[in-house]
């Protein structure tokens, strides 16, 4: 038999997958010496197989990243996350992310679903979270969450100018034809967005957006399907045409979605005092919207 196809049936526990990447790698040898996943084995053989962890074990572990903590007392930790930073280990990203950052702050937190994270934002998205330091507050922290008392705000750059406040109010699902994407689906989550305008440009706007909701991406989805994608959204923006060559430049070095999670409320799991926080525009989102001030003069 094929020596991933013995392997597979004397150690069960892991997977075929997992093994042929083990013999690969060369963490399984036949008679002392490597082997490949074909190679043929009849019986009598000394076959030696050294497990690794798999990423996914060591996703969980301390890591000494910086966190900008704007609150922090026995119950919860207020962070604002920059732009780029993963909030939780996954497919790609198996470190360097805040959960690997807040087992290095608080080393306690290791004993907490998800680290005490009850809610995410995007990679490329920045801003206020919220993550619990005991489990009680973060059962309390998800329920809040669940009905839809936490207060969160976000500061948004468009395309095209919007005149007016609106709501957006349609299921979010995953996308049938790419499963990496969200969409505007009829057998999705109910999800709802509001907007209105804080400043309009020449051919953008400035938009406050509120959720009742969080789905993944939701922002992102319901703005690109009434016409105003986010700026600078690799996924969800088609290219932009007819814009000033600089500004272009601009918005392709920028690198990613214009969204910034600006306002953070919510009430105390311990104290019951309703508590917020703020966050203004990081240096990257200001310098835009200072370029697209002097594009509308």
């Amino acid at each position: 038999m094929r020596l991933d196809q013995v392997l597979a049936l004397l150690v069960p526990q892991h997977s075929r997958s997992r093994l042929q990447s083990w013999i690969k790698d060369g963490f399984v040898t036949v008679n002392r010496a490597a082997a490949s996943s074909k190679l043929k084995v009849f019986g009598g053989e000394q076959v030696t197989v050294r497990p690794q962890a798999s990423a996914e074990q060591l996703a969980f572990r301390a890591e000494d990243i910086d966190l900008n903590i704007l609150f922090e007392d026995d119950a919860l930790l207020v962070i604002n996350k920059p732009a780029g930073l993963v909030v939780h280990p996954g497919s790609g990203n198996w470190e360097g992310t805040m959960l690997n950052a807040l087992l290095h702050h608080a080393s306690a937190l290791k004993n907490l679903p998800r680290a005490g994270i009850v809610h995410r934002l995007d990679k490329n998205t920045s801003g206020l979270l919220v993550v619990a330091k005991t489990m009680e507050a973060q059962t309390n922290l998800v329920r809040q969450l669940q009905g839809r008392s936490v207060k969160r705000e976000y500061l948004a750059i468009v395309d095209g100018v919007v005149a007016a406040e609106g709501r957006v109010d349609a299921p979010i699902g995953r996308d049938p034809r790419e499963r990496t994407r969200m969409a505007i689906a009829p057998n999705g989550k109910p999800s709802v967005t509001h907007y209105r305008p804080v400043e309009c440009f020449a051919q953008h706007t400035l938009l406050m957006c509120r959720l009742e909701t969080g789905r993944t991406h939701q922002i992102r989805v319901h703005l690109r399907s009434i016409d105003h994608a986010l700026l600078g959204d690799p996924v969800y923006r088609g290219k932009p045409r007819g814009l000033p060559p600089d500004l272009a430049n601009e918005i392709k070095a920028f690198g990613r979605q214009a969204l910034h999670a600006t306002r953070l409320g919510l009430v105390h799991p311990v104290s019951g005092q309703a508590m917020e926080w703020h966050a203004p525009l990081p240096v990257d989102m200001a310098k835009l919207v200072d370029m697209l001030r002097r594009e509308a003069t």
